[in-house]
């Protein structure tokens, strides 16, 4: 599909409820107003944690001028960036993908980029990682980039995301955590104890088996009856047994409590937003070297490049609006904007803001269009007047919508014929890697650089499309960025 491809409407209606239906192609892609709305609010639920689980990450950390964020300021800027993005890509490329700030990417400036600059500095990295990546597609780079990805790879990262959705949703619920040996690294329950051993896990379970009964049984708006029951048991349940959260507010540790979010109905669901770090960036970057500053919008820009790619690739064959080569519509406006998701979360201090693998739970609850995107990005903005509301679903019911999203995705691994190694093996690859390095370019640079080194050295170098040699270089070098700084000193 071309951006140019004519879309025309199944049945015109009149009216703004009918110019709504043909700018959104809703009845053309299958869909209908409830549909949309109600894929909007699964999808917003699903990912409703960033507004907690983001600012704990980039609050409370010092940067190399012993600055830190503060942990509300963050939240409303969360929230803000969110909506305001998620509505914008919906209504430009009318497609059902939410926007947040990116997992890994806040990491990796909370817990690397600090150590070497302020964090209006480190912002400041976002922003012109931002302004690379729109000019990259602008031109048409990064479309190139796309097309030139071989069918076979493109089905591989839909599975690879769906493996990792459902490890994060493990993961997030307790059901799986570290054991702190080399072997395994990780089991079933808290410290991988081997049985599962908290109530919020427990309805973890129970949520996702609820929610898999009623999707098996192909009941509307199962993933969203799924999660608001999961929610109720959890509010009756911390009412009746007050299991608390898992950290206290004086450090202390519950091991049984609830991960992020804990299900309390409290008094007063309104607060006023703070929203002091909008603009709190600098470009001045006189105490640091250029070749470390490089590096860090290198590093920033091919993770947020490839995650963002992958997403859009798995989600848009889930949502069954990926052709056989696996483009999908507007597509060149889709990953500019992405791009501009990166200069709005910069510019906001609330990191860099891209597509959400989470809005496959929308997908999955029948979302087709941008009108999806509009319901979840307004709901965003009146969350960063009703944070308490917010935290009121446990991240252990969200996650539950994970793994039955993440079952939904692998679903892609049968339309891939791995009959021939060269194939497998890349496949197998980017699969795996994914959901065990925890992150979605990684899994996406060891599938392109697999398939390159095999089709090479197997006879096939000449099927391998230029492009895909080159982003291989790239990610050699990212892979080997740790080694190539030490040796350049940075």
């Amino acid at each position: 599909m071309a951006d140019a491809q004519q879309e025309t409407s199944q049945q015109p209606a009149a009216g703004v409820k009918g110019a709504l239906d043909r700018f959104f192609h809703i009845s053309e892609r299958g869909s209908t107003f409830g549909t949309e709305i109600r894929g909007g609010l699964v999808t917003f639920v699903t990912m409703a944690y960033i507004v907690i689980l983001n600012p704990i990450i980039l609050s409370g950390k010092e940067d190399v001028a012993g600055n830190m964020l503060d942990f509300g300021q963050v939240s409303a800027a969360t929230a803000l960036a969110a909506g305001v993005m998620t509505i914008l890509f919906g209504i430009v490329s009318r497609l059902p993908f939410a926007f947040a700030a990116g997992l890994g990417i806040n990491a990796f400036l909370a817990f690397s980029v600090v150590q070497e600059v302020t964090w209006p500095e480190a912002m400041a990295i976002v922003v012109i990682n931002g302004l690379l990546i729109v000019l990259l597609a602008a031109t048409g780079l990064r479309r190139m980039i796309f097309d030139a990805v071989p069918v076979q790879l493109k089905l591989a990262i839909t599975v690879g995301i769906g493996f990792f959705i459902a490890f994060i949703g493990f993961v997030n619920s307790g059901f799986v955590d570290a054991t702190g040996q080399s072997s395994p690294p990780v089991g079933l329950g808290p410290a991988g104890v081997g049985f599962i051993a908290t109530i919020p896990t427990l309805i973890f379970v129970i949520t996702l088996v609820l929610t898999g009964i009623l999707v098996a049984k192909k009941v509307k708006g199962g993933i969203l009856i799924g999660l608001v029951s999961g929610t109720v048991i959890a509010v009756i349940v911390e009412a009746i047994w007050k299991i608390g959260p898992k950290f206290g507010a004086d450090g202390a540790v519950n091991p049984g409590g609830w991960s992020l979010t804990e299900p309390v109905l409290g008094n007063n669901p309104f607060a006023l937003p703070d929203l002091g770090l909008v603009g709190a960036v600098s470009f001045d970057f006189g105490k640091v070297g250029l070749v470390t500053v490089i590096m860090l919008v290198f590093t920033l820009l091919f993770t947020n490049f490839f995650d963002a790619m992958g997403t859009m690739t798995g989600l848009s064959r889930e949502a069954g609006l990926a052709d056989a080569k696996g483009n999908f519509p507007r597509i060149k406006s889709a990953l500019i904007v992405e791009g501009v998701g990166a200069v709005v979360g910069g510019s906001t201090s609330s990191s860099s803001t891209t597509v959400f693998i989470e809005s496959g739970a929308g997908i999955g609850e029948g979302a087709r269009t941008g009108l999806s995107n509009v319901v979840t990005g307004l709901v965003f903005l009146l969350a960063m007047f009703f944070t308490p509301l917010t935290e009121i679903v446990p991240t252990e019911v969200a996650a539950a919508a994970l793994v039955i999203v993440g079952a939904m995705m692998m679903s892609q691994i049968a339309n891939i014929d791995l009959t021939d190694f060269r194939v497998l093996l890349p496949v197998f690859l980017t699969a795996a890697v994914m959901p065990l390095s925890y992150s979605i370019a990684n899994g996406i640079g060891a599938g392109f650089v697999s398939w390159v080194l095999v089709h090479a050295f197997t006879g096939k170098a000449k099927q391998v499309h230029w492009l895909l040699w080159v982003v291989s270089v790239g990610f050699v070098i990212f892979f080997a960025r740790g080694p190539i700084e030490a040796l350049l000193g940075v």
